[in-house]
């Protein structure tokens, strides 16, 4: 149990994007029929926001923050007094994230684009490390590497899957 427990917490970016799918889920189980896209995508983005980006960076800025020559040994580098500052950047991700989950548009806007520029910066950092470096730490190459660039993507899918259904309800209808 312990190693699920330990897996589970080392690949938290993951880890918090399936508990946001499970949310999502049940919320939309909860709700009446027939659920409508909107409904849908609406679900899949709140959910996303609030674990993806609010839980999932608040987790990184207690990890960076707190647990810093940890999180620098899972990453494969030297412990640098920049963990602090990754974990406030990841502090203010993360509140804005908590205040998108019943936000509106420009909000959601807003805790999809600085993450997202956030995460593919950081990707981009780890494919510098594992081609200079040759780092190929599980904190540099691994599940993180691919959520890094995951993450944005499925956030900006879902905020342009949303306002695309906001829009398409918004438009007058023509009378057949």
């Amino acid at each position: 149990m312990g190693n699920i427990i330990r897996l589970l917490l080392q690949n938290f970016s993951l880890t918090f994007l399936v508990l946001g799918l499970i949310a999502s889920g049940i919320s939309l189980w909860r709700r009446s029929r027939p659920l409508t896209p909107s409904l849908v995508v609406e679900a899949l983005l709140s959910y996303f926001l609030l674990f993806s980006v609010g839980a999932s960076f608040f987790y990184n800025f207690v990890l960076h923050t707190f647990f810093g020559d940890m999180v620098a040994k899972f990453i494969g580098w030297a412990p640098s007094p920049f963990q602090t500052e990754v974990g406030m950047a990841s502090l203010g991700y993360s509140v804005v994230g908590f205040l998108a989950f019943r936000g509106g548009f420009g909000i959601r806007a807003a805790a999809v684009a600085g993450p997202a520029i956030f995460l593919l910066g950081a990707a981009a950092g780890h494919v510098h490390q594992m081609i200079a470096a040759h780092n190929f730490a599980p904190g540099n190459a691994g599940v993180i590497f691919y959520t890094d660039i995951a993450i944005p993507i499925i956030g900006a899918s879902l905020l342009w899957l949303q306002h695309r259904l906001d829009r398409e309800s918004s438009r007058p209808r023509s009378i057949s």
